[in-house]
């Protein structure tokens, strides 16, 4: 696959089965979360691996965060069922860290172009991921449960696996619509 289809033709996809990455695949997915921009040289990011049991203690979690906020049984038997949707889960961190040229939100940005990259390098090696954030992606009893500092910012939930389906999203966006000139 080449750089620009992968670019132009990267959907989502949330229907995710085993396999999940491989330890090669996952080790250029990790690779890549490395090579993103990141002024300053902050690394700025925080990777956690979800899988086999542990996606069980994440749902656990899930499901305390859920009842802690009185959500009703549809969400709270929900909460435990969402980290099994795929092999994998990343769950990607953007750590803060002072900075006099270097601003809490551009490092943000950088562990989301980690995110995006990690997304980049699954799809290119034939796999199928969906990057997810919600409620629990802001949830504090999350953020504790993940030794999360106060200023650190849950990035989102990386779910990666192979395709259940083969299906292309339609693509009626003008490119118009979102670029002008000055």
């Amino acid at each position: 696959m080449n750089a620009l289809e992968l670019l132009l033709e990267r959907q989502s996809n949330s229907k995710l089965t085993t396999p999940g990455p491989t330890a090669e695949q996952l080790d250029i997915i990790k690779q890549a979360a490395l090579r993103a921009p990141d002024h300053a040289a902050l690394k700025p990011w925080q990777f956690i691996l979800v899988e086999g049991d542990a996606r069980e203690k994440l749902g656990e979690i899930y499901y305390q965060a859920a009842l802690n906020n009185n959500a009703d049984d549809t969400v709270l038997a929900r909460a435990k069922e969402l980290p099994l949707r795929a092999p994998l889960i990343i769950i990607c961190i953007a750590k803060y860290k002072p900075h006099d040229k270097v601003p809490r939100i551009e490092q943000v940005q950088s562990a989301g172009c980690a995110v995006m990259a990690m997304q980049q390098a699954a799809f290119a090696q034939g796999l199928a991921g969906v990057w997810r954030t919600g409620s629990y992606a802001q949830d504090d009893y999350v953020k504790q449960a993940l030794n999360l500092a106060p200023e650190d910012e849950l990035v989102g939930f990386l779910y990666l696996g192979s395709k259940v389906n083969d299906f292309k999203k339609s693509r009626n966006i003008d490119v118009n619509d979102f670029f002008t000139s000055l």
